[in-house]
């Protein structure tokens, strides 16, 4: 951790919605006049489209059927985690983005599927934000949530990050129901044991809940919307946290143990802004001060 330049990491499963939290960090960033140098997670991949392909049938000729981008090894951790350590000592660092769509390689000039070549972080930053997957990870060898200063942890209930990412792969990757079925399959050895450890490392969690019927989400036809939607707020650490405040501000909300608090789903926003805002200004005055 820094505090000279500190490292702000949201992080969650593919489909759990960290863009949502990214979209209004970055608007958090515009209203308090923060300067953020952006990584993220998917450039961290280590292979490209095709080389992964080819992986995965390596893997499945050998008996392995859980390699996904969810593994350790499908990632390069070590790198992330060094990148996290750069910033935090001298507030530079390379990134690169992965090409996901034909419409994001047409704006840049690359093929789909592959990635950008490295570049320096944005000088002059306040503080570095990720958002990907592996934002906390704390294994013997690796410690990336040891160097992020709030870590963020973005956990709808699975039927709906399944809903969810079944969506998405359709509309934007082109993918079907049963493409996405079988990565999920996939993934889900180390959903249990790389994903989820995560979120006893984070500082707060929004767990969105549907109030909605999403038993089967491979057929499910819409995402349920925040009107159907509770969004479950947890602290690590509830001590400097005004509930009462909360409550009074959120209409409808309530606390359910100590360190948590239910909002109604189109609340999401307001919730994040409050209680975000404040710990944003306090790392960037901690940093600005240092």
């Amino acid at each position: 951790m820094s505090k000279k330049y500190p490292i702000i990491s949201v992080t969650g499963s593919s489909g759990a919605g960290t863009t949502t939290i990214k979209n209004t960090f970055d608007q958090i960033f515009r209203r308090e006049g923060v300067v953020a140098a952006s990584l993220e997670g998917d450039a961290f991949h280590r292979f490209e489209r095709a080389e992964m392909k080819a992986e995965l049938a390596r893997r499945a000729e050998m008996g392995d059927h859980t390699f996904s981008h969810f593994s350790i090894d499908a990632n390069e951790l070590k790198k992330l985690e060094e990148t996290f350590r750069t910033y935090g000592r001298t507030g530079t660092g390379k990134k690169r983005r992965y090409i996901h769509s034909d419409q994001e390689a047409q704006a840049l000039g690359v093929e789909p599927g592959t990635f950008t070549d490295w570049v320096d972080l944005e000088p002059g930053s306040d503080l570095l934000f990720y958002e990907g997957l592996h934002g906390a990870v704390r294994t013997e060898d690796i410690d990336i949530a040891g160097y992020a200063d709030l870590k963020i942890g973005v956990v709808p209930v699975i039927n709906l990050e399944w809903i969810q990412k079944i969506h998405r792969d359709r509309s934007s990757r082109g993918y079907s129901t049963e493409a996405v079925t079988d990565t999920i399959l996939r993934r889900m050895h180390d959903y249990v044991h790389v994903i989820c450890p995560q979120f006893t490392e984070t500082d707060i969690n929004f767990q969105r809940v549907p109030v909605v019927d999403t038993s089967n989400p491979f057929v499910a036809r819409w995402i349920p919307t925040p009107d159907e939607s509770l969004v479950v707020i947890r602290f690590k650490n509830p001590r400097g946290i005004d509930f009462p405040y909360l409550t009074q501000m959120i209409q409808g909300s309530w606390m359910t143990r100590a360190n948590s608090i239910v909002i109604p789903g189109p609340k999401m926003d307001l919730a994040m802004q409050l209680i975000l805002t404040p710990l944003v200004a306090r790392l960037v005055g901690a940093s600005r001060r240092a």
